[in-house]
């Protein structure tokens, strides 16, 4: 049976138009004492203008009920089924830095964290330490040697890490030491298949050297480690949609995903001015643009309520230069929702807006989860934006006689 990626390659077809996905991570929220949401909280005129014009939905990044992960989450996006396209987060960690992993390298993506007299994580960000300090601990623990297998560690930015372990014979089949949660130790790591269980060993050995080493550096005083990957071999995405590709995203991980996918990332700072000048600068270069905003995110994590509808506000205020260059195609959305009152991800659907010159307008005039479950778009799968972008684009072939 075709699948949507291939049904994609054969009707895909070149043409002038571009599209700009504009990810505002985390967007999705959930009310506070006032009965709003961060995005019914925030000033958003610019959006509710393009609400306006365009049409409006919720997206589900993965299916019903699932609360997603960063990259299951931008997966979903850019036209992958989650659910099929699986990759861990130590990939994308290492990727999105630069450094080139090696066949058979095993990833994990790692932060720093405080453990108390008990043992017990107490902070699992180790009160988002400096990068620079970040850098130092790294330094400590970089270049082991267990077993024949060495052990690379490099800071990727404040409390962020990611860890690399290259030898023979690894299998990436392992459970994570962080168990995503405070109150408890860190796991144990072990194998979910016996081929890895030298593998789990081996970490497991490490996670002690680690332990013995930070042991005087409190806040930073262990390490929690998840998302055990070796690189994956997806279909690329030029080559699927037909589009020449990039990637504007100053956070590691997100940059790492777009390589993974085949997409050219470019260089945009670390602010939101500076990607947005990226943009511009390099807009006659591609046909497609992804651009990811990372506060919200980061503030829904934090429980920051007032912070997160600042992050969105700031977005707001950047919509005029995207609309400047006139793409054929605008959309905005999240990977998933991050509300405050939970200060993590949720299953919540995240609003959606589809700005392009051949739209039937649904009457929404304020970009808001509220609005949006009454908007022309519906409450879709986020696999099926890539569709509506490649068709409002004019980018599509007619399906069949």
């Amino acid at each position: 049976m075709q699948t949507n990626l291939e049904l994609m390659k054969e009707l895909s077809i070149k043409s002038p138009s571009k599209i700009v996905m504009l990810v505002i991570d985390g967007l999705g929220g959930l009310p506070d004492k006032s009965g709003k949401t961060e995005l019914e909280s925030a000033a958003t005129p610019n959006m509710d203008r393009l609400a306006e014009k365009g049409m409006c939905g919720l997206v589900q990044t993965v299916a019903a009920g699932i609360t997603p992960g960063s990259a299951p989450g931008h997966l979903g996006l850019f036209g992958y089924n989650p659910l099929e396209y699986i990759i861990g987060r130590g990939v994308l960690e290492a990727l999105g830095t630069g450094f080139e992993m090696l066949p058979g390298d095993i990833a994990a993506r790692g932060n720093f964290c405080t453990l108390d007299a008990k043992g017990y994580i107490c902070d699992r960000r180790a009160g988002r330490i400096a990068s620079e300090k970040g850098a130092e601990l790294c330094r400590l623990l970089n270049g082991i040697t267990i077993n024949g297998v060495q052990v690379i560690v490099k800071s990727v930015k404040d409390h962020r890490l990611f860890v690399i372990f290259r030898g023979a014979q690894l299998d990436e089949r392992v459970t994570d030491s962080d168990p995503q949660r405070t109150g408890v130790a860190p796991n144990n790591v072990s194998a979910r298949d016996h081929s890895a269980v030298k593998t789990a060993e081996l970490i497991n050995k490490f996670l002690s050297i680690a332990r013995e080493t930070l042991s005087p550096h409190s806040p930073a005083n262990m390490i929690l480690l998840r998302g055990f990957s070796c690189l994956p071999n997806f279909p690329l995405f030029p080559e699927v949609f037909g589009l020449r590709s990039a990637a504007i995203a100053a956070y590691p991980m997100y940059r790492g995903l777009a390589k993974v996918i085949g997409m050219d990332v470019l260089d945009c700072g670390t602010t939101l001015q500076e990607e947005i000048a990226t943009l511009e600068q390099n807009y006659q270069n591609y046909d497609f643009f992804f651009l990811h905003a990372k506060g919200a995110d980061a503030a829904g994590e934090d429980g920051d309520f007032a912070r997160k509808v600042r992050c969105i506000e700031e977005v707001d205020t950047f919509l005029p230069r995207i609309s400047e260059l006139c793409p054929e195609v605008l959309i905005i959305t999240g990977d998933h929702s991050t509300p405050a009152t939970l200060s993590a991800h949720s299953w919540h659907p995240v609003p959606c807006i589809l700005s392009a010159q051949h739209i039937r307008p649904d009457g929404i005039t304020k970009f808001s989860e509220a609005s949006c479950r009454y908007g022309g778009m519906g409450h879709i799968n986020s696999t099926a934006l890539m569709w509506l972008a490649m068709a409002h684009g004019l980018k599509l072939n007619k399906f069949g006689a």
